[in-house]
């Protein structure tokens, strides 16, 4: 809806400013001007505020609470995916049994229940 509310925005000042053209026109002596044209001005003023007023509605604000955080790791190289087991009972475990929780890995046995943070040790 974003595209919706910038060309609203965008109408309306176009109405707003030939409205107010009209308004100016209207003004004029009778060769150039006409009495009319005040009217039609006023008519397209309020098009041009009655559009500002329904872009603001058309996409409600974001609640602070309201966002989604995809976190997407890239592995360097090929990565085989060894088998995980507990630490604690030696049970295997799965991709679904890890979570992401304050920014750390950690895992919680579906057999024991054992909670814990994996840690990346490294291979040299």
């Amino acid at each position: 809806m974003r595209a919706g509310r910038i060309i609203a925005f965008i109408t309306a000042g176009l109405f707003i400013i030939f409205s107010f053209l009209l308004i100016l026109g209207g003004f004029e002596p009778e060769p150039v001007g006409d009495p009319n044209w005040i009217i039609f001005g006023a008519i397209g003023l309020l098009i041009g505020f009655g559009l500002i007023f329904f872009g603001t509605k058309l996409t409600p604000p974001q609640k602070p609470g309201d966002q989604n955080v995809t976190l997407n790791i890239d592995l360097p190289g090929n990565v085989k995916m060894d088998t995980i087991k507990c630490k604690s009972c030696g049970a295997p475990l799965a991709p679904e049994d890890i979570k992401l929780v304050a920014g750390a890995p950690v895992v919680t046995c579906p057999s024991c229940k054992t909670t814990y943070q994996i840690t990346e040790e490294p291979k040299w």
